[in-house]
């Protein structure tokens, strides 16, 4: 595929924004320990500041995880406006094959808007009982499935919702809902992608999709310009009107607190809405792609945050509230932010500058831990370093560069993660290793001193964070276990 032509570039104050108020959202995030990994914000079609957190950057897609919902409501649009699809259809009689032998009157009811709007009448999300379905069918154990409720009268949150969406696209178009989308919205050209697939091979439609931070924010670049691209309407208008409106009244959703929470706005086709009239696609730690109307603006960041709403909050305390009507006089300020965006950086154990690559190969026994790992061996000399954990059901080797980063896969989370690891010495000489799972924008951070390895999964992927010691094997024991 062809390189996507650069979107335009200008200065803040070209768009009527300080560059100081940049400045100072990305002060509050610091102030706030909010790990962002990338950011986008474009006004009037032109990107006015972007910055990746090394050594994330540009290229790399990104683990969209729920954002990936907005892109499966947006593909059946596309099949609503061919003709080929009804928010008004039946889901069963989509799939005639898979229902259960008894269909109860209120799986029978449940329609396409249901499904895109997480009012399918069931109870609670049943997205686990498809991860469990032995023969891997997730079509047909979703509508075995009991529906409780009337469909549309009950809000659940449910990525199994989005998943049948996805079958629905492939059902009728032949091909993957993310071939259909590069078909589709190929005058965005949004660039490399992949999606996540079940064992039946349908991409997972509720999470799953991998993009960069410019795919991301093309994408709400279009949904901004109402569908409009170039020149050329790629999706109708009327789409984008009904898919971003809130179907789901404020306030339905469960987890909302009132009305400061961006999540108590309303719920439309697989996008919330927001304060200040805006509308969001969103996924968990921090995955925003926030389309404001009134200043014709996008903000498209990845991130690895806890607290999603505080993200959002700065947003608007400090760039919505500063874009004006037009063009401000230029300022040295937007020197800094050039500066300060060209030198962000994550914030990962110190290492000192030098290798002592003293030979080791050591095995290490791992306390009980959720990963199921049970042994870590470790082996390093002059010019290597080389971490394999394993487990009953997994084994993962992992290369570190010394004192720069490595790019590595592993099989990790239903498909194959790209993983850059670091490896140096910190001034008491204990062994750091960084283990950057890029994709899911996860980390591991892994020290070994004497006879002690410490594995700290970190928040937020891992909740408040969890810590896994591993004791080194005594020697004869250690060879057994090879």
């Amino acid at each position: 595929m062809p390189e996507p032509t650069p979107l335009p570039r200008c200065s803040p104050e070209a768009q009527g924004l300080s560059s100081r108020a940049v400045l100072s959202w990305l002060d509050a995030l610091a102030a706030d320990d909010l790990e962002l990994h990338s950011f986008m914000l474009l006004r009037a079609d032109h990107v006015i500041a972007e910055g990746w957190w090394s050594p994330y950057s540009a290229a790399r897609p990104h683990h969209l995880y729920s954002l990936s919902k907005s892109f499966t409501s947006t593909a059946a649009g596309c099949l609503v406006a061919d003709g080929r699809l009804d928010v008004d259809d039946r889901v069963v009689d989509h799939f005639p094959e898979s229902v259960p032998d008894v269909v109860g009157d209120h799986l029978a009811a449940m329609r396409v808007r249901d499904l895109l709007t997480m009012r399918t009448g069931h109870a609670r999300d049943v997205t686990d009982a498809l991860h469990d379905a032995g023969d891997g069918d997730w079509v047909k154990t979703f509508l075995a499935q009991t529906v409780e409720h009337t469909p549309g009268t009950h809000f659940v949150y449910s990525s199994a919702a989005t998943f049948m969406l996805s079958a629905l696209v492939q059902r009728l178009t032949g091909t993957t809902l993310l071939a259909f989308l590069r078909e589709r919205l190929a005058p965005l050209n949004f660039g490399p992608a992949h999606w996540i697939e079940n064992a039946r091979g349908v991409n997972l439609g509720g999470w799953g999709l991998h993009l960069t931070t410019e795919g991301i924010v093309r994408f709400g670049q279009l949904y901004l310009n109402r569908g409009h691209w170039q020149g050329e309407q790629v999706l109708p208008a009327a789409w984008v009107d009904e898919a971003t409106r809130a179907h789901v009244p404020p306030g339905d959703e469960p987890e909302s607190d009132g009305g400061d929470s961006d999540w108590a706005q309303g719920y439309g086709y697989q996008f919330w809405r927001c304060r200040h009239g805006a509308y969001r696609a969103d996924g968990a730690f921090g995955q925003f792609c926030v389309v404001m109307p009134r200043p014709q603006a996008v903000l498209a960041v990845t991130a690895g945050v806890g607290n999603m709403q505080r993200v959002l909050d700065h947003t608007w305390a400090h760039l919505l509230a500063g874009m004006g009507e037009g063009p401000l006089p230029t300022d040295a300020a937007s020197v800094m932010l050039r500066e300060r965006c060209a030198a962000l950086s994550l914030a990962v154990p110190d290492i000192g500058a030098s290798w002592h690559g003293t030979p080791r190969d050591e095995t290490y026994r791992l306390g009980a831990n959720e990963e199921g790992w049970t042994t870590a061996q470790l082996v390093t000399d002059a010019t290597s370093c080389r971490l394999t954990i394993t487990g009953p059901d997994v084994q993962h080797g992992i290369d570190f560069g010394l004192m720069a980063w490595r790019e590595n896969q592993i099989d990790l989370w239903g498909g194959q993660e790209q993983v850059l690891a670091r490896a140096g010495r910190q001034p008491d000489d204990t062994l750091a290793l960084t283990v950057l799972l890029c994709g899911p924008g996860a980390r591991w951070e892994v020290t070994a001193q004497h006879d002690t390895l410490t594995v700290y999964l970190a928040p937020p992927h891992h909740g408040e964070g969890r810590t896994v010691v591993a004791r080194l094997t005594p020697a004869g024991e250690e060879h057994s276990q090879r």
